[in-house]
């Protein structure tokens, strides 16, 4: 049923010299107090028409009009609430879901739930070079949310090279050149590296250099979780050098992945690294970050604990190497070290498998068993994902302030992270804690990641932006996640809009899919 409304044309319509006297649309959120993502709030109207922002209808002194004349199919009551562009994730590992079987599961319900409308996937070197294949599955398997993918430094180099810890003769890297140049013309957004996990640690600067300017001469921009973001190998501050080397050398904007100072040796050393990413971006290069609002840091147990030189070759090779008496006492001291860098047994929780919501040091309780014999035992039984605490406060709000610095999850199984990183943000770090405001959480979450990854027409509430929105109540937006229950869905979205398709209704999932794939277009004559 169709919906007249008249508005005084007192009114200002941004993009608009002058309003018609009447316009029909399909939707009309109405009343909100509106962040565009690049200007100040106001209350005003949102209308919307196909999967396109039909008008956006600024109040005058927060006044309705009272003349102006409008139709549409259905008004959202948002008075009270703010009415922002859906948020963009530009970190997650949410492409199994994206491509499940499962509708339910493509809907991506813990993203939704949250305002989340656009995710990246392909991070930490792990994107498939089969980009192709990866974006044209919403054809045929229609996804909730819109999404991104690189094409991954890992999975091109084991698909080459395998799990070994040796560098690609030349022919070997012309085949990994080669892979990222199709992938980046078949609509990848640029190069993922995770240089921490092996196979990519086994790779020299150079060879990722290789790699990055083939992304580069397409237009991709160089994401990389960094070589080291605690004193595993070369440092943290080392491996921020590194990520910003590969970004000049490859001739590409770099990104780094969720930013941070993991473990007891480089605990305050945030202000140290700033000072690193602000002294490239003023002599010119364009280097930004992403973040998750959370002191503990998701991977698994392996990469938590072994040593990187145990895990070449793989799982297989871990395995013999725990029964081989001539490596014992170097393995044990390797994985007590990196216990130490950690924290301790206490500060690993182990979130799948047998010892799943136990920490190490519960886990040694219940086997009898020193650390570093039970993280042996557990890992025998499977690499399980492990929540691991090691962060601190301060620094997680200093890298939080920085302009450069977007919103991400890094969304992986067993941490909340997945189900609350954008709420508690908000909740956490606008409201309570007061490190950010309102309309700098909204920027860094929507326009900001828009205009740097190049996602036109996204980001911004204008007209003739598509129409991801979000409409959240301010009082009650949060985080229900913990560490304890991590799938819990976040509270306080009442309305989320995906290309102009209702995907969350008064608070509820409607079912509806209406994401989209987004393939990165490269420059022109670039491919052939």
């Amino acid at each position: 049923m169709k919906v007249a409304l008249l508005f005084g044309i007192a009114a200002f319509t941004l993009g608009a010299a002058s309003p018609p006297a009447a316009q029909e649309a399909d939707l009309l959120i109405r009343g909100g107090t509106i962040y565009t993502g690049d200007e100040a709030p106001f209350t005003g109207d949102l209308l919307i028409k196909g999967d396109r922002i039909l008008r956006v209808i600024r109040y005058r002194d927060g006044v309705a009009p009272s003349k102006l004349r409008l139709t549409a199919t259905s008004v959202i009551d948002a008075k009270g609430m703010i009415v922002a562009p859906g948020f963009i994730d530009p970190h997650t590992h949410m492409g199994e879901d994206l491509a499940s079987d499962d509708p339910a599961k493509r809907l991506i319900p813990a993203f939704l739930m949250q305002g989340v409308t656009t995710a990246f996937i392909g991070n930490d070197g792990g994107g498939s070079p089969d980009v192709a294949r990866v974006l044209g599955s919403a054809a045929s398997k229609p996804v909730g949310i819109n999404y991104a993918a690189y094409v991954g430094f890992g999975a091109v180099r084991e698909k080459v090279i395998g799990e070994a810890d040796r560098a690609p003769t030349p022919g070997e890297l012309a085949q990994e050149k080669a892979l990222v140049a199709d992938a980046m013309c078949h609509g990848a957004l640029g190069l993922s590296t995770g240089l921490f996990y092996a196979p990519q640690s086994f790779s020299k600067t150079e060879e990722v250099i290789e790699l990055a300017k083939e992304a580069g001469k397409r237009g991709g921009v160089y994401d990389s979780h960094i070589r080291d973001e605690s004193s595993y190998t070369v440092g943290l501050a080392a491996a921020i050098d590194e990520a910003i080397r590969i970004g000049r050398e490859g001739g590409l904007p770099a990104h780094i992945s969720h930013i941070k100072a993991l473990g007891i040796d480089v605990q305050g050393q945030a202000p140290a690294i700033i000072a690193k990413v602000e002294a490239a971006r003023k002599a010119g290069q364009n280097v930004t970050a992403d973040q998750y609002p959370w002191d503990a840091s998701g991977t698994s147990l392996v990469a938590s604990l072994m040593p990187i030189w145990a895990q070449d070759g793989g799982r297989p090779a871990l395995l013999k190497r725990f029964d081989d008496p001539a490596q014992a006492e170097k393995l044990r001291a390797g994985i007590t070290e990196n216990l130490r860098k950690r924290g301790g047994p206490e500060k690993l929780l182990i979130v799948e498998g047998k010892y799943a919501n136990q920490t190490l040091a519960q886990v040694m309780k219940v086997r009898g068993e020193d650390a570093v014999t039970a993280a042996i035992n557990a890992i025998r039984l499977g690499d399980s994902g492990t929540v691991s605490f090691n962060q601190s406060e301060a620094d997680i709000a200093a890298f939080m302030r920085q302009p450069w610095v977007m919103t991400g999850s890094d969304a992986s199984g067993g941490h909340p992270r997945v189900y609350g990183s954008f709420a508690r943000k908000y909740s956490k770090y606008v409201v309570a804690d007061h490190v950010l405001t309102l309309r700098e959480f909204i920027e860094r979450s929507t326009a900001f990641p828009a205009d740097w990854f190049g996602l036109k027409g996204r980001g911004h509430l204008k007209p003739g932006a598509f129409a991801d929105v979000v409409v959240f109540d301010p009082s009650t937006y949060a985080s229900r996640a913990t560490y304890e229950a991590p799938t819990l869905l976040a509270a306080g979205v009442r309305t989320v809009v995906v290309n102009g398709t209702i995907a969350v209704d008064k608070g509820a999932l409607t079912g509806k899919a209406g994401g989209r794939a987004l393939p990165h277009t490269p420059t022109p004559g670039s491919c052939r």
